[in-house]
């Protein structure tokens, strides 16, 4: 297990507090009722945000890259109703938890989140996830699924990775252009050919987190065929037809083959990377559906 130890990612006291002020300001904005919880890995402190009836199914939402729990939150907003949800803050991420980078190439993803599980006292839990949080869904599975009841990827990292030359040109260069210039027209580029939307809270956050944070820019690796088929806990896959990062067409295809317990799949035909707000309806009512379903009596 590598660990990469960093004093912090945040290029400066002052970025890190307008980063976490729009991360308080998205919060607030959800108008639901909330608390912060905080346990303690062998990784360090990590923040969580618990919403919704302690008494009901647990559920724990996972962001994606550059992002935090209130966007996790906000991304399926309905979920509480039916769920204890547990909205993480990844580590080694613009937010609240700790600054310590595993590795991507080992399970410490994997054996983060079980810590967390454990220290939670929960089971039988499903698991969501966008993008980054894919990958950490799946490192969990890896690690240990023991206390997974199911899981929900959409768009994510870790199954394939697209055209390099693409994201070079639509993804890379827009953002170290923002990061050189600060002028916001590159930003704007970036969002353009990742967000199916246009999302005024992403262009105020992303601007802030461009500048201000020491982002990770090591390549994203994709599970191995082996691992994928020793994974027993059902998968709902959702891709997206137009993501340059991850192409959707191309993950459903791989998935077929090499994960034996893919319960449900779905590719987003207008869909770039982030979903539209109807497309993540559409994903939210998929989780709340099954949830019926299995409550339902014969």
């Amino acid at each position: 297990m590598k660990i990469i130890e960093m004093k912090s990612l945040f290029k400066s006291a002052e970025g890190k507090q307008e980063i976490l002020h729009l991360y308080d300001q998205k919060l607030e904005e959800l108008n639901i009722e909330y608390e912060y919880v905080e346990v303690e890995t062998s990784f360090g402190k990590t923040n969580i945000i618990a919403t919704g009836n302690p008494l009901a199914p647990p559920i724990i939402i996972v962001h994606g890259s550059n992002g935090c729990a209130p966007i996790a939150l906000e991304t399926y907003p309905n979920l509480h109703k039916s769920f204890r949800v547990f909205a993480i803050d990844v580590i080694a991420q613009p937010n609240k938890s700790t600054e310590t980078r595993p590795s991507m190439k080992d399970d410490s993803y994997g054996k983060w989140m079980n810590e967390i599980i454990t220290k939670l006292k929960i089971e039988n839990v499903t698991l969501a996830g966008f993008s980054f949080g894919g990958l950490v869904i799946l490192k969990t599975l890896e690690h240990d699924e023991s206390k997974i009841k199911e899981v929900y990827l959409s768009a994510p990292a870790y199954i394939v990775n697209g055209n390099p030359i693409k994201a070079l040109f639509k993804i890379f260069i827009p953002m170290k252009r923002f990061i050189s210039s600060g002028k916001p027209k590159f930003v704007e580029a970036f969002l353009k050919d990742v967000f199916t939307d246009r999302d005024e809270f992403a262009i105020k956050y992303l601007s802030k987190v461009f500048l201000h944070f020491k982002m990770d820019f090591t390549p994203v690796p994709v599970i191995s065929s082996e691992k994928a088929r020793l994974i027993e806990i059902p998968v709902t896959l959702i891709a997206a037809k137009n993501d340059v990062m991850f192409p959707g067409a191309k993950m459903l295809k791989r998935a077929s083959h090499i994960f034996p317990s893919l319960k449900k799949s779905l590719l987003l035909e207008n869909s770039k990377h982030v979903q539209s707000t109807s497309d993540n309806s559409l994903i939210e009512n998929m989780i709340l559906s099954d949830l019926e379903n299995q409550n339902t009596p014969l």
